[in-house]
């Protein structure tokens, strides 16, 4: 019955998070989490089949998986001689263990408490992420190892660690208090912004675009919104994600080479996407609390108005990095507004502002800093200048998408040459 394997297929993709939440709620533990939903859908899969799917998938498999739960706690009881915390444990579980779920019965929410605990400050970020598309979006080890790039060893250790530093440093399973609570929620949009980011421009590889994690950041966006509704910076998060995975086929053309902004066919440009991306703009700047991810995707969304690239207002887009930069002072952040400026037909000023940007020396490893130097050279026809510094940005990235597009643009300068 090919429809019991898409409904299970669905319900993983669809509910996966809020399952797993609620069983790390009940055992207090990600592995036997993990386990026991893993042993419920292989249930599912052979049950489904035979007697047809529930009303409420989700909720049965649930049910079965805290069940399991029971059965995991109970064997690991007949095999260690800590009977005393095993005993309180499975005393816990069994005052917990529910009736079998009946169709219309919902189960508890606990995602939002599951967020903060992948994302606390004492785990490293590169862990933090891992555990994030781990256990909220139930990507699998090898998926998040490919996915950037990591020997799948090395992503597993530290998944590992990170469960280990939950668990040792007692890190409670709970929403932060309201005093810590803004620090510790930009530490959740930046984790998902990473994930985002990675899969907008992959860091290394043959492919420029990972799809599936763009759709998994926006994914987890989406929930921040609706376990937080009414928080400005996380409409703007995901208004940013939005507009900007909104470009997606327009960024690639056929022969699998990079298109620039300026000459992307905006036709292409996914427009459901960019709707959703500005009205969600327009509402979070109406709190008058603007913030970083609010002012990306205001940026964002003067691109997206522009029906081609001559039309972009690039004085709003200037003025908007200034406020980016009082709020965020960064090189970065520099660098971006020295191209906006740049692209305001200011080319003179624009590279005297990347040059400043990067005098700090903290761009020298950052392959765009480079590559941004090197097309306003370019533009101003100092091409000895420009070559150097494209062939330092070719030193400095990994990916083959941007590595050939550099190659083409060292090309065209020694056609020019000549």
């Amino acid at each position: 019955m090919p429809q019991a394997s898409e409904s299970l297929e669905l319900v993983f993709r669809e509910q996966y998070g809020r399952m797993i939440a609620s069983l790390i709620r009940l055992s207090g533990s990600f592995d036997l989490a993990e386990e026991s939903l893993q042993e419920a859908f292989t249930t599912a899969a052979a049950n489904w089949e035979e007697n047809g799917i529930p009303r409420n998938p989700a909720a049965w498999l649930t049910t079965v998986a805290h069940r399991k739960l029971l059965d995991l706690v109970r064997r690991e009881k007949t095999r260690t001689d800590k009977q005393p915390q095993l005993e309180f444990e499975t005393q816990r579980l069994l005052s917990n263990e529910p009736e079998f779920l009946e169709d219309e019965v919902e189960y508890p929410d606990d995602r939002l408490r599951l967020i903060f605990t992948c994302c606390h400050p004492s785990i490293s970020q590169q862990a933090q992420v891992a555990l994030t598309l781990r256990t909220l979006g139930g990507l699998t080890t090898p998926e998040i190892s490919r996915a950037f790039l990591l020997p799948e060893p090395t992503l597993a250790q530290r998944l590992v660690r990170a469960k280990n530093k939950i668990r040792l440093a007692g890190i409670p399973y709970e929403v932060p208090p309201m005093e810590v609570l803004p620090e510790r929620l930009s530490s959740v949009r930046a984790v998902i912004y990473l994930i985002f980011n990675e899969g907008y421009s992959a860091t290394g590889g043959d492919s420029l675009i990972r799809r599936d994690l763009c759709l998994e950041a926006i994914r987890l966006g989406r929930l921040l919104c609706e376990l937080i509704p009414r928080d400005p910076e996380n409409l703007g998060l995901l208004a940013l994600m939005l507009l900007q995975d909104s470009r997606r086929d327009a960024r690639i053309n056929n022969d699998g080479q990079l298109v620039t902004l300026d000459d992307q066919d905006r036709a292409l440009w996914d427009h459901h996407e960019i709707d959703e991306g500005l009205e969600l703009v327009e509402t979070a700047l109406r709190s008058r609390q603007p913030g970083v991810y609010q002012l990306q995707a205001a940026i964002a969304a003067v691109h997206a108005e522009a029906k081609d690239a001559s039309q972009t207002d690039w004085q709003q887009i200037v003025a908007l990095y200034d406020e980016l930069k009082r709020l965020t002072p960064s090189p970065i952040v520099a660098l971006n507004h020295a191209a906006a400026v740049a692209m305001g037909n200011n080319l003179e000023e624009g590279l005297e502002l990347v040059d400043a940007a990067g005098s700090s020396g903290q761009l020298d490893n950052y392959f765009i800093y480079h590559a941004a130097r090197a097309d306003l050279l370019r533009r101003l026809q100092r091409f000895d200048e420009a070559r150097a510094a494209y062939h330092k940005s070719l030193e400095l990235t990994t990916n083959l998408v941007e590595q050939q597009y550099i190659e083409k643009r060292l090309k065209e300068i020694s056609q020019s040459r000549d």
